[in-house]
């Protein structure tokens, strides 16, 4: 869970600092489970978000193989098939080292890769319905998340130092 607010004593402005409520957790495979309710609605997601340069790597060589980049295609087939969104920051172009024109560019920019779907506000997120539609999204998301567990894995690199 994250806080909603920040330290106003002293401050003009009392705004709160997020205007949401979400929490994160994190699979055996690396892949994290998202959630997050506000006046927008419900927000679900699971996957890699802002994977390690070690995971990138090991992500972009698996898109760059046929075999392993041709599945991950038709994984991201089947999660767009049931309502998901792919999402996730990338670059605007190929990354350093594969061409411009390769069969999965669009794949190969992407730095995270996460499953998402975005719910409008509705009388439902008060119910158990709530959970209910959380848990499909991630249990629709399995596919996409076994793929980055065998072919990505978690970051094994030192965790970066406090600012």
């Amino acid at each position: 869970m994250f806080r909603p607010n920040r330290d106003v004593r002293f401050s003009k402005d009392k705004s709160p600092y997020k205007t949401r409520c979400y929490a994160v957790a994190e699979g055996e495979g690396g892949e994290s489970y998202y959630v997050e309710v506000s006046a927008k609605g419900l927000v679900v997601a699971t996957g890699y978000w802002m994977m390690a340069n070690d995971q990138l790597d090991r992500y972009r060589y698996a898109v760059d193989d046929d075999r392993a980049g041709a599945a991950l295609e038709g994984v991201v087939a089947g999660v767009r098939q049931q309502g998901l969104d792919i999402e996730g920051p990338g670059l605007t172009t190929a990354p350093r080292g594969y061409p411009r024109d390769h069969p999965r560019v669009a794949l190969l920019r992407h730095k995270s890769v996460a499953a998402m779907r975005r719910f409008p506000p509705a009388a439902w997120l008060g119910t158990p319905a709530a959970a209910d539609r959380i848990v499909e999204v991630w249990w629709a998301s399995g596919e996409l998340n076994e793929w980055l567990a065998r072919h990505v894995g978690p970051s094994t690199l030192p965790p970066p130092e406090p600012r």
